[in-house]
């Protein structure tokens, strides 16, 4: 399902949480696993010009692969899993991994610990699989808020994520939501940040990092002062010790072609990379995922693979690794809220990711 709308993607499509370790899928899913992999890539997009002038023109072929230095960073590719959730679901944990090793993933990222029809699983065991997969869990998407009290969010439940995020080894937690819980004014983003500030504090005590992931909505203007971009209170009203971003460079992208406009006219243009290579520490995370220029789409991009669309991520992740003391500072999350065929998605995604390299940059 879309990602479109403000309501809380977590709270949504997120699968039921926690069990045991349920029965390996057998036979049946062996074969859809190796149909999947085997399935000839779809070929490229060839997208419009971008709106904004930032994204590349012609989609995978203009992103090749040269001889130079990888651009993406050894030890750096994830996944985030919400990708895979109808494979999860079906199949279970365990072939998904087995299927992201092959494919050459490093990290995951959750969006709920379940595993639907394949059976319960701990998070102990949950830690052990992907472990025993050469992934590491990187981070995981949770809701922000909700008006049931027993919710499993971060303003509901603080104490028992932390719990299972600590449990899981993870790194980074955080929320998918954007800061409107009190509205789209800057004193209601100011009262989300406080919260956000908490949640971060709470999440440094344990060794983790807490993040808020975008969508475009976030690069829009304050309702009560038209001339202030929301996500510019986000980054002024949080502590930076505290509270971390995960770019999904998509939805930037998309919210550059929404907003570079204040509701006046008056022109308000702005770059998302600039937002990263200003305060690169506060950008630990990103989602990659791709989009071939739409000017009729109201986002401004049709969501494809990776390397299919006009997003140029040879540049834009080599701008941010070629940092001093950034290269391996970042992990890169590929992302597709709805791919045609989820494990294809996920074995093209690493493919060009892989391929791409810097001796043209």
């Amino acid at each position: 399902m879309s990602r479109f709308s403000q309501t809380d993607p977590e709270l949504t499509h997120r699968l039921t949480r926690r069990g045991m370790l349920g029965v390996a899928a057998g036979t049946t899913a062996t074969a859809l696993l190796g149909a999947a992999a085997a399935a000839t890539p779809a070929s490229a997009a060839t997208g419009t010009a971008s709106a904004t002038g930032t994204a590349s023109a012609t989609g995978t072929a203009s992103h090749g692969a040269g001889r130079g230095r990888p651009v993406l960073p050894p030890g750096r590719l994830g996944i985030q899993l919400y990708s895979l959730r109808d494979k999860v679901s079906t199949l279970g944990f365990a072939p998904v991994f087995a299927e992201l090793e092959k494919y050459g993933y490093d990290e995951v990222e959750f969006a709920g610990y379940t595993q639907g029809s394949a059976g319960p699983i701990t998070l102990a065991q949950l830690k052990r699989l992907a472990r025993n997969h050469g992934l590491n869990p990187i981070g995981s998407h949770v809701g922000y808020y909700s008006n049931d009290p027993g919710a499993y969010t971060f303003a509901q439940n603080l104490t028992k994520v932390l719990d299972d995020a600590q449990a899981l080894g993870l790194k980074h937690i955080g929320t998918a939501s954007g800061p409107f819980r009190y509205g789209s004014t800057v004193d209601a983003w100011k009262r989300a940040a406080e919260e956000f500030n908490t949640y971060g504090a709470a999440a440094k005590a344990r060794g983790m990092k807490f993040y808020q992931h975008n969508h475009s909505e976030e690069f829009s203007f304050a309702t009560d002062n038209p001339k202030v971009r929301l996500y510019d209170v986000l980054l002024a009203e949080t502590d930076p010790d505290l509270v971390f971003l995960e770019m999904d460079i998509f939805w930037a992208y998309s919210g550059q072609f929404r907003f570079s406009m204040r509701p006046d006219g008056s022109p308000a243009p702005f770059d998302p990379l600039d937002y990263v290579l200003k305060r690169p520490h506060r950008y630990p995370l990103f989602h990659v995922k791709d989009g071939v220029s739409d000017p009729t789409n109201q986002y401004g991009y049709d969501m494809v693979d990776v390397g299919d669309g006009d997003i140029d991520y040879k540049r834009f992740i080599s701008a941010v690794t070629r940092l001093r003391g950034q290269r391996f500072a970042h992990h890169w999350q590929a992302e597709h809220d709805n791919p045609t065929e989820s494990l294809t998605f996920a074995r093209r995604s690493s493919e060009h990711l892989h391929s791409l390299r810097e001796k043209d940059c």
